[in-house]
């Protein structure tokens, strides 16, 4: 009898196909996340779960899980994990960490053109006829927007995606800092960034770009004071976690032009409410969290949920383990 995975949304084919091979598979069904009570039921005989970030994988949902011995996160980040409730209870975590790097810093450098070059507003400007009404199909004062050359990019969290963006930078010849929990000697020396604090980076930065996880220690590290230390002419960008910035601070000042704008893939409510007072302002864009949003690596994705899977499966440790303690509590493997 093949051990049960219960999948919390439909994924790509590429990872489900081999996920089928050793598992019985059982997929919710629909475009939103099952609800709470849904979750508390189906892992109640799932003996593995694939999670994803919008689905609280809490006490409550551990302690319902009574066969459950392995979480494969279809993400790189696991906040929505309670690992030490976990790891306390014998449950191997599991996550998809490399593969969206690329995707990630493509998407960073996508926002940082769109908001830099007024891009959105530019196509509304269009689309709305007001182009037309201008009478004029070009204007010396007509939506401008900031050059890259020359400007400096400053970087919160040097891990793969921050360094991927750093080395886009070449590209458009900007200078490189970054402010990281340790310095990277070997991608300072690779990339010709530039290690400085916080306070520095936020005060020297033209665009500043956030590729940190959510942790207690990031969690809203920035705010009003952080905020007000920028440029005026400075752009924040976030395609890491919502919670790292304080939105209602961010409101402000867009709004007072403590800054010049913001572009963002991430918020502290997904799906972000048509009444967000950011979706008011001009000076700000925004996208629904499609940092990994491509064919190639979602589809990666799944195959790397495949491969935990089927190496707990085999009894082996899974190739991205989380939770590395979790080894010393139970062996893997479903006997």
């Amino acid at each position: 009898m093949k051990p049960f995975v219960y999948i919390t949304r439909n994924i790509p084919e590429s990872g489900l196909n081999k996920i089928k091979k050793h598992f019985d598979v059982e997929i919710w069904p629909e475009y939103y996340p099952p609800p709470k009570e849904i979750l508390l039921e189906k892992v109640r005989d799932a003996d593995a779960l694939v999670s994803l970030l919008t689905d609280p994988i809490d006490k409550d949902v551990l302690s319902n899980a009574r066969k459950l011995r392995i979480i494969a996160q279809y993400a790189v980040g696991f906040d929505n994990i309670d690992i030490e409730e976990a790891t306390k209870r014998g449950i191997y975590v599991t996550n998809t960490p490399g593969v969206l790097t690329e995707a990630v810093a493509d998407l960073t450098w996508a926002l940082i053109l769109s908001v830099t070059r007024r891009i959105v507003e530019a196509d509304h400007y269009v689309r709305s006829g007001k182009w037309e009404e201008s009478k004029t199909g070009w204007h010396p004062m007509m939506l401008l927007g900031t050059e890259l050359r020359g400007k400096t990019l400053g970087i919160i969290g040097f891990g793969r995606i921050g360094q991927a963006v750093a080395r886009r930078a070449k590209c458009f010849g900007m200078k490189v800092i970054y402010y990281s929990r340790t310095r990277k000697p070997d991608a300072e020396t690779e990339i010709g960034a530039k290690y400085v604090d916080l306070e520095t980076l936020l005060k020297e930065s033209d665009i500043i770009s956030i590729h940190v996880p959510l942790t207690k220690e990031t969690e809203l590290m920035i705010g009003e004071k952080e905020l007000k230390m920028m440029k005026p002419g400075a752009y924040l960008i976030n395609t890491a976690r919502g919670r790292v910035i304080d939105e209602k601070a961010l409101y402000k000042a867009l709004k007072e032009k403590w800054i010049a704008g913001a572009a963002l893939d991430v918020f502290w409510q997904e799906p972000l409410p048509k009444n967000n007072p950011l979706l008011e302002l001009d000076n700000i864009v925004v996208a629904p969290h499609i940092g990994s949003a491509t064919i190639e690596t979602r589809s990666k994705m799944a195959e790397i949920v495949a491969e935990n899977l089927i190496a707990f499966y085999e009894g082996k440790v899974p190739p991205n383990l989380v939770n590395k303690d979790v080894i010393k509590i139970k062996k893997p493997g479903f006997s």
